[in-house]
């Protein structure tokens, strides 16, 4: 029975560390010792999914309980056999993971995708009111220059990195309450650069660790940095100084910060009592806005059941081109076609679903 399992975050300073005790100069070194593949070896070490066995076997090399360090993802969906639980089509509820389900923004990734691919990276703001899909933007982002061709749509552009497997993504929520600790999150960075983590760490070990220690591209994405700015006192101007720093001045052009924001860097800052030198570093900055219409037709075409013309046409007018509502306004006309049920029903529950939302569509 299929299974992915994935180290706590709480956990990833204690496995890093059990990588040097064991010898291992690299974690090339260690993937080429014990079988599994480099990427597989760095999804562990940086705390992200990888198979039940590659997960036992590498716990095993390093001397780890593995039950004591694993976080099981999503039982019901780990533990079904893959027939009993079909991919839903529409996504209603949560960021977008999958790229497989992301839609359109093709311009937004081809620009920030150039940021990325030359030296030295650039930071960026993703910018957007909430439920605009700024989570689903920065997922996509780490995830599509590696996921295999054949996980993906037809035509679905995939190579937007001449080498993708060079780059470290790091993925920072703030509205993990983990993240507002200043100690955690520093750990929890130094850990997805493969750096050792100390006992006792705090902002000038940080920097002394990180600084000259990025050889590789780096991206480090924080989603919802508004919370952090207005829910995490730890983090304050000296924090985001030292980053600003880091992405300046010492890591030779490697490493690259994107931000998700409902407002400019500056804006927030602002708003939020903060004067770090960290919030003008975003040279380059997007919001996101509503689909075209035919990135609403490509959601509608990935439905199992083809929709009728006026249907396309009616959920197309009434999301307004905003992918969340364009979903919600999806998974309602299929629920009704999956029940054979007839009538404008789906439609009035599909505009009650919307209705928290539609401030979206107020928006310019």
């Amino acid at each position: 029975m299929a299974r992915s399992l994935r180290v706590t975050i709480d956990n990833l300073p204690k496995v890093k560390l059990a990588l040097q005790r064991n010898g291992y100069p690299s974690q090339k070194a260690f993937a080429a010792d014990i079988g599994p593949s480099l990427s597989t070896v760095k999804n562990f070490l940086g705390g992200k999914p990888i198979d039940y066995e590659n997960f036992r076997e590498i716990c095993d090399q390093l001397g780890l309980d593995w039950q004591a360090i694993a976080y099981t993802e999503s039982p019901s969906a780990l533990d079904a056999p893959p027939a009993a639980l079909k991919a839903s089509p529409f996504i209603t509820g949560t960021p977008i993971h999958h790229p497989r389900h992301f839609f359109g923004r093709e311009r937004q990734l081809k620009r920030c995708f150039t940021l990325l691919k030359h030296h030295p990276l650039q930071n960026m703001a993703i910018m957007g009111p909430r439920r605009s899909g700024k989570t689903s933007f920065l997922r996509y982002l780490e995830t599509i220059p590696t996921t295999a061709p054949d996980q993906l749509r037809p035509h679905q552009k995939q190579n937007w990195l001449p080498r993708p497997d060079l780059y470290n993504w790091i993925f920072v929520d703030f509205q993990n309450a983990r993240m507002s600790s200043q100690d955690k999150l520093l750990g929890y960075l130094l850990s997805a650069l493969s750096l050792p983590v100390p006992d006792a760490l705090d902002l000038d070990g940080f920097m002394d660790r990180v600084s000259g220690a990025v050889h590789q591209p780096t991206v480090i994405l924080l989603d919802e940095i508004g919370v952090g700015l207005q829910r995490c006192p730890e983090l304050d101007d000296a924090f985001w100084e030292s980053l600003r720093s880091l992405a300046t001045n010492q890591t030779a052009g490697n490493l690259a910060f994107v931000i998700s924001a409902p407002e400019t860097p500056m804006e927030l800052a602002q708003h939020s009592g903060f004067s770090s030198p960290f919030f003008n570093i975003f040279g380059y900055s997007t919001t996101l806005a509503p689909w075209q219409q035919q990135d609403t037709l490509d959601l509608i075409a990935s439905s199992p059941i083809p929709f009728t013309d006026a249907d396309q046409a009616w959920i197309c007018q009434q999301s307004g081109g905003w992918p969340f509502l364009a979903q919600i306004l999806c998974s309602e006309r299929l629920f009704a076609l999956e029940n054979d049920e007839t009538g404008t029903a789906w439609q009035v529950e599909g505009l009650k679903q919307i209705e928290p939302y539609r401030y979206l569509l107020d928006q310019k």
